[in-house]
């Protein structure tokens, strides 16, 4: 059995990490029985969620999770697509995890009211003497992370406009086919639902958001992916409602 460590449910999500999300649904896609535990990046042998304990072998980092999976598995997340499509799953997931995620960091741990609202409560069991300083460092750390990613560098209109190309680029990508590269899911649909998922949220209130839900295609295909992985979940309208 499989331990998948991530953060849980929250901000209107079946689980707060977008990369623990993508494991998960990579675990789901393989068909692999997993049961999940909860725990903070510090835990981490990288000091970054997920990781996965699997019998005893413990393994860092979703990139490197799915190599492990494909190899002690021998689970082609990919089957069926030839080397050209193989090379460009992997250039839109180096673009979603590189630079779209950023915009969802922005929108998440920079802007004060989604961070207030949200990733502050990480911090709500630590000591009150010392519970605000944490939430600042915490929120330096990630604007840091930001600024060094490159979108954090720019005006907010002007790293939204940057986000937003990337939106565009897996739009067109998509077009009318259920996933990205046709009609079976590979690796890199893991990756785009999770950080898509994690920008559409109903949760936070952002710019980038009000983008993303501009592209129809994306967002059925959100609501498809959870309805797909996540049944049990009540998502988007449902959960905005309740």
């Amino acid at each position: 059995m499989i331990t998948l460590f991530g953060l849980g449910a929250g901000f209107g999500l079946p689980e707060i990490s977008p990369f623990v999300t993508k494991t998960e649904v990579q675990l789901k896609m393989a068909g692999l029985a997993y049961r999940k535990q909860r725990a903070m990046p510090p835990s981490s042998p990288k000091g970054q969620l997920p990781y996965i304990d699997d019998q005893g072998a413990v393994v860092a980092d979703s990139t490197f999770i799915r190599a492990h999976l494909e190899r002690k598995c021998g689970f082609d997340f990919d089957d069926g697509l030839d080397l050209q499509a193989r090379a460009q799953a992997w250039a839109f997931e180096r673009m979603i995890e590189h630079h779209l995620y950023f915009g969802l960091v922005g929108a998440r741990w920079v802007d004060p009211v989604n961070f207030a609202k949200g990733p502050s409560h990480f911090f709500d069991g630590a000591p009150e003497d010392k519970r605000e300083r944490l939430r600042e460092d915490a929120q330096f750390r990630v604007a840091e992370n930001y600024l060094i990613s490159g979108l954090g560098r720019h005006a907010p209109d002007e790293d939204v406009d940057l986000a937003a190309r990337s939106l565009r680029a897996l739009s067109v990508q998509l077009g009318e086919n259920a996933y990205l590269f046709g009609d079976r899911p590979c690796g890199t649909d893991a990756t785009a639902f999770a950080v898509l998922a994690g920008i559409l949220t109903p949760f936070f209130e952002s710019e980038l958001r009000r983008r993303a839900e501009a592209f129809d295609n994306l967002v059925a295909y959100v609501d498809r992916m959870m309805a797909q992985y996540y049944p049990e979940f009540a998502w988007g309208k449902q959960a905005e409602a309740a």
